[in-house]
């Protein structure tokens, strides 16, 4: 009975992770995204990062190298979708695939991350 029932816990556990949507986009999705201005935004650098480079506009700051990072993740909403940026996209992508984990509904990771975003001339805030 009770192999019966881990694999049942299992399965389900699966199929959760498996209604997480994660999609890896560009920065004009990305963009376009943003624009609709119905998601939440995530930004996983640190303060530095933030304070040389600058970041896009309703950016919510969750510093991934911070050890309560991912306490804060899976605080969040499960229900909304994020958009979740670093910034070369390896942050970003280890944040998607633990909220994916979590059962997070919907997930845009920005790909190339923030500095691909600023290459292509898109919109920064600096710190004041």
């Amino acid at each position: 009975m009770k192999h019966v029932l881990t694999i049942i816990l299992a399965f389900m556990s699966l199929c959760i992770v498996a209604q997480t949507k994660v999609e890896n986009v560009d920065a004009a999705t990305f963009k376009k995204l943003i624009d609709e201005k119905k998601y939440e935004l995530i930004d996983l650098r640190t303060d530095d990062e933030l304070a040389k480079k600058g970041f896009i506009k309703g950016a919510k700051q969750i510093d991934w190298f911070k050890k309560d990072a991912e306490a804060t993740i899976k605080s969040l909403d499960k229900q909304k979708t994020y958009l979740v940026y670093c910034a070369a996209g390896g942050r970003s992508g280890q944040c998607a695939e633990l909220m994916a984990k979590e059962g997070f509904s919907k997930v845009y990771n920005l790909s190339k991350g923030f500095d691909d975003w600023k290459k292509l001339g898109f919109a920064v805030e600096s710190k004041k």
